[in-house]
């Protein structure tokens, strides 16, 4: 379920005041959502650590190109990202930081 904070965030980036998208601007933050956990692993939309704000980052920059049916991009133009998320949390998951590897 994708939150109105979630979803309030995504409108005023993208300069959206109406509320008629709504509906179909929530599933495609859902499918972001899913896409990014699959890739990197799970997080808390909402949680304030880094990881999660970097997360939370890449499921709006996907729902924006979703948004803009440009989603066969995505992938190419944040691959760098994509990856680097994924062995954070992948180190995160296993306890050790930058300063232990």
């Amino acid at each position: 379920m994708v939150s109105d904070k979630l979803l309030q965030a995504f409108k005023g980036r993208m300069h959206i005041s109406h509320s008629g998208e709504d509906d179909n601007l929530k599933e495609l933050l859902s499918f972001s959502v899913a896409y990014v956990e699959d890739k990197c692993g799970s997080f808390d939309i909402d949680g304030e650590n880094n990881i999660d704000k970097r997360a939370r980052e890449l499921v709006l920059e996907r729902t924006r190109y979703a948004y803009n049916d440009a989603v066969e991009y995505f992938d190419d133009n944040f691959q760098s990202d994509i990856l680097g998320l994924g062995l954070d949390m992948t180190f995160a998951k296993e306890g050790e930081t930058d300063e232990t590897v």
